[in-house]
């Protein structure tokens, strides 16, 4: 079944890599969506996908990359609405 959810994800999140781990995993997972910086340095993202995928996808925004110290992820389930066509960086 297609999910969606908007995950904020806190602690050392920007200038590690972050964006580009998390888009890998997505293209990886068939996710589609979006991953971004956010001015109060927390990550912001958005995603669509099957169930399974995006629960494996939130496993891997709480572990980050090398050199993220990532100490919470907010996640906000919601519909599927077939918003994204692809999974980018914003």
């Amino acid at each position: 079944m297609k999910k969606y959810f908007h995950a904020y994800i806190s602690g050392i999140v920007q200038g590690v890599g972050f964006r580009y781990f998390a888009y890998k995993w997505a293209k990886r997972l068939g996710i589609s969506g979006y991953v971004r910086n956010l001015r109060d340095g927390k990550v912001e993202v958005e995603a669509e996908g099957e169930e399974g995928a995006l629960k494996e996808f939130i496993k891997k925004l709480e572990e980050g990359p090398l050199g993220a110290v990532v100490e919470r992820v907010d996640v906000n389930w919601g519909e599927y609405g077939n918003r994204f066509i692809d999974f980018e960086i914003r």
